[in-house]
């Protein structure tokens, strides 16, 4: 399996997974133009796709659905609620485009081509959000961000990844000053939030909600306004470090761009 992260942040998010069988895109926020630079950025032909799956109806996941629908003529998986909420977000630009609609749900074990896809459902402010973890032939690859804080079941669906892509959204200390109204930064700071906040890095230290067995860490929907790359990472690190030995992450840390695509990943 192969994981490209072609962009993430607030401005857009889409990554693509792939195998010798089966293309599969996850969220579409970017348009057609950049989406196709990002792919030629990342030296990758994509000629066809046998699914787009969008995790929830913010625009910085869907805002690229209609012309990804129309440009690759793939089916839709998506929940049900999402659904009717994407119809409202995306007026006239949609339905006319859809080449199929596969409702999934939360708990829901399906495949695609030859990948294996599991949907969770996680805290977020939208209709029915969900995230995914994808496995093949014994390797397993889990996004999950959009979280407001971190149940139990979601630590569920991390664990055992090759590769795991989490929130790292905002620095307590930057959102505190940024331009965001403060019900808004109330609502991020709540003492139980566990994204990789620069004043708090309680998954990456946590061996319960990351058991530091992924061969690849990326750290991703980095804010532009209230976060900044070297920090995210320095207080990764910082947690990564103060880990117990049996679990210690002997992985590869990485940070995923809102401006570039990441290197592709093979799993």
């Amino acid at each position: 399996m192969r994981v490209s992260i072609l962009a993430s942040g607030s401005s857009g998010n889409i990554t693509l997974l792939e195998t010798a069988r089966t293309r599969l895109l996850v969220d579409c926020g970017l348009g057609k133009r950049e989406t196709l630079a990002r792919l030629a950025a990342a030296e990758i032909t994509l000629d066809q796709l046998d699914g787009i799956l969008v995790t929830h109806e913010h625009t910085d996941h869907c805002n690229g659905l209609p012309q990804m629908l129309g440009l690759w003529k793939a089916p839709l998986y998506v929940t049900e609620p999402t659904f009717d909420a994407l119809k409202r977000v995306l007026p006239d630009r949609l339905e006319k485009r859809l080449r199929g609609v596969e409702t999934v749900h939360a708990g829901q074990h399906f495949t695609i081509g030859d990948i294996d896809v599991h949907a969770f459902a996680i805290p977020h402010d939208a209709a029915d959000p969900v995230w995914l973890h994808f496995s093949r032939d014994g390797v397993k690859m889990a996004i999950v961000t959009d979280l407001g804080y971190m149940p139990e079941l979601v630590k569920v669906h991390l664990r055992d990844a090759d590769c795991l892509v989490l929130e790292s959204n905002h620095d307590l200390e930057m959102l505190k000053v940024g331009p965001y109204p403060w019900v808004v930064q109330t609502a991020r700071a709540l003492p139980h939030r566990t994204s990789f906040e620069s004043r708090g890095q309680r998954i990456s230290g946590d061996p319960e909600g990351f058991d530091g067995r992924a061969r690849y860490l990326v750290l991703a929907h980095i804010s532009q306004e209230n976060n900044n790359p070297d920090v995210v990472r320095i207080c990764a690190e910082q947690a990564l470090d103060c880990r117990p030995a049996e679990a210690a992450f002997t992985g590869e840390l990485l940070l995923a761009s809102q401006q570039v695509p990441l290197k592709p990943l093979q799993l």
